[in-house]
C-alpha cells in the first residue's frame, strides 16, 4: 500500500519497562532508552492510501490517525507495538483489522490549520487528545545514536493475529524530515493507565512523509 502521512507529531513519556512488558505478548520483548521503555502518541493525517496502482479518492482515503504505541524487538529486530490506532471512517478499521492484525478503532476526530500551526481533537469514549502543535525550526539532523533517532527510525511494525500467530510490517520511507516542535496539549487521557513519567523534552514534528507498507509476513 501506499500514503501520505502529514503534519504529524511525536510526543513520548517514559514507563519502567517491566510495566510495558506485562502488556506485550509472549514473543516480543520491550525495547529501552536509557534504561526506560516509552509511550508514544502519534497525531498525524493521512491522504492517499490505497493500494500501489489504484485511485485515491479522498472521501475513503484521506483521515486523520492517532496512535498510542511502544517499542519493542523480536529475535533482535526493533520495531513498533501499536496499543491502539483510531481514525474517522469504518472502511480503514475494517480493513486493517480483517488484513493487517492491528487493533484500529472509529473516533471522532478534527484538525484545523492556522498557517503553520495545527488544532487536533480526538474523542472515543473515554480516551481523548486536544492539543495545539507547529514547528519552531528547520529540520534537525538528529545523532545516530539520539532519542530522537531511536523512537522514529523503526522500519517495521509487529502484529499479531487473534489465533496467536505474529507478523511483521516493513515500512519503507525516507529519512523523516524532523523538526522540534512547541505543543500545548489540552486533554490527554490515552496515558491515564500508565504510570509515565514526565513528557520527553523533544517533541518532534514532520510536515510530510511519503510511505510504502508491504504486505505482512509471518515470523
Amino acid at each position: 500500500m501506499k500514503q501520505v502521512w502529514k503534519d504529524l507529531l511525536f510526543l513520548h513519556w517514559p514507563v519502567e519497562p517491566e510495566v510495558v512488558q506485562a502488556t506485550l505478548p509472549e514473543g516480543l520483548e520491550v525495547d529501552t532508552f536509557d534504561g526506560k521503555a516509552w509511550l508514544g502518541v502519534v497525531p498525524f493525517d493521512m491522504e492517499g492510501v490505497t493500494a500501489r496502482g489504484c485511485p485515491a479518492p479522498s472521501t475513503v482515503s484521506d483521515f486523520p490517525e492517532l496512535n498510542l504505541r511502544t517499542y519493542v524487538t523480536r529475535k533482535g529486530i526493533p520495531g513498533v507495538w501499536f496499543y491502539s490506532l483510531d481514525v474517522t471512517k469504518a472502511l480503514p478499521v475494517w480493513a486493517a483489522n480483517t488484513f493487517f492484525h492491528l487493533p484500529y478503532f472509529k473516533a471522532d476526530m478534527h484538525i484545523h490549520r492556522n498557517g503553520s500551526e495545527i488544532h487536533y481533537r480526538h474523542q472515543r469514549e473515554d480516551l481523548a487528545f486536544e492539543a495545539t502543535y507547529a514547528p519552531v525550526d528547520a529540520p534537525q539532523n538528529y545523532p545516530s545514536d539520539s532519542f530522537e533517532m531511536w523512537s522514529t527510525s523503526r522500519y517495521c511494525l509487529y502484529a499479531q493475529s487473534k489465533r496467536g500467530q505474529f507478523f511483521r510490517g516493513h515500512i519503507h520511507h525516507a529519512p523523516w524530515p524532523l523538526q522540534p516542535a512547541r505543543v500545548d496539549i489540552q486533554t490527554n487521557t490515552f496515558l491515564n493507565r500508565y504510570p509515565v513519567g514526565e513528557r520527553h523534552p523533544s517533541a518532534l514534528y514532520s510536515k510530510e512523509l511519503h510511505v510504502v507498507v508491504y504486505p505482512l509476513e509471518r515470523v
